[in-house]
């Protein structure tokens, strides 16, 4: 796993809820925690945003993120006070809770750059997952060409309350599994670069390890409609899990 200066600058941590506002994707993960109420478990909760809406909705939410300045951001919203938040690499957390279901959103899952990243946090999703419980995450479909999609991305510009910020994102690299990628901010008084690294693993390589690790693939899922999975045109690979 590559540091992210997205992740660790309150800055750049602030920009992140205007680049990934509420959405299909957290409505899909949601609806996955219906009906209530159950204990659900937010592996990379980053800023928050499905931590508050399921405690909102009545659920006992625990957020984990290594990041301090998006956990500073997800205790602000509205709700986190009913939340559990825990500042810890997925694969660290430890817990004698059981949940009924745990996500990984946010395509967290593709910033685990090694087999051993990967089956470090599924067994973490293993141990923690009650008996009749689902686990859930999603990864961007390899066939697709994302370094000529993200290269049509035009700049986007944000106003906060310092001011206006810019931002632009660079493929910078594509080396088998792997995607690098810069984005740049340009803020009044300075100019902030965030390097990021992600894997693209193929359907057939996530089920491989989620087996691994000693969890079963129950449906998977092309886009956050639910519609199936379709290896040529679908954007994601969506996973639901049980335990075996």
């Amino acid at each position: 796993m590559t540091r992210d200066l997205n992740y660790e600058d309150p800055r750049l941590a602030a920009i992140y809820d205007l680049d990934n506002p509420w959405a299909q994707d957290t409505d899909f993960y949601l609806a996955l925690a219906e009906p209530g109420p159950g204990r659900v478990l937010d592996l990379g909760c980053g800023t928050g945003t499905l931590c508050c809406g399921l405690a909102q909705r009545g659920h006992q939410v625990t957020g984990v993120d290594p990041a301090g300045p998006m956990l500073a951001i997800a205790a602000s919203k509205p709700h986190a006070d009913k939340v559990e938040w825990i500042q810890s690499l997925a694969q660290d957390y430890q817990s004698e809770r059981r949940f009924d279901l745990i996500v990984m959103m946010g395509h967290v899952f593709q910033i685990l750059l090694t087999d051993e990243e990967v089956l470090a946090v599924l067994a973490t999703m293993r141990r923690h997952l009650k008996p009749g419980g689902k686990a859930a995450f999603e990864t961007r479909n390899p066939n697709i060409d994302w370094t000529h999609v993200w290269g049509t991305y035009d700049p986007v510009e944000h106003m906060l309350p310092a001011g206006r910020v810019r931002e632009t994102l660079q493929v910078t690299s594509e080396h088998g599994e792997l995607i690098s990628f810069q984005q740049q901010f340009e803020f009044s008084d300075v100019t902030l670069a965030s390097t990021s690294t992600l894997r693209f693993l193929s359907r057939s390589q996530v089920e491989g390890l989620v087996n691994r690790a000693g969890l079963v693939t129950c449906e998977v899922f092309g886009d956050w409609d639910r519609s199936p999975f379709e290896p040529k045109r679908s954007p994601e690979m969506i996973f639901i899990l049980t335990g075996k």
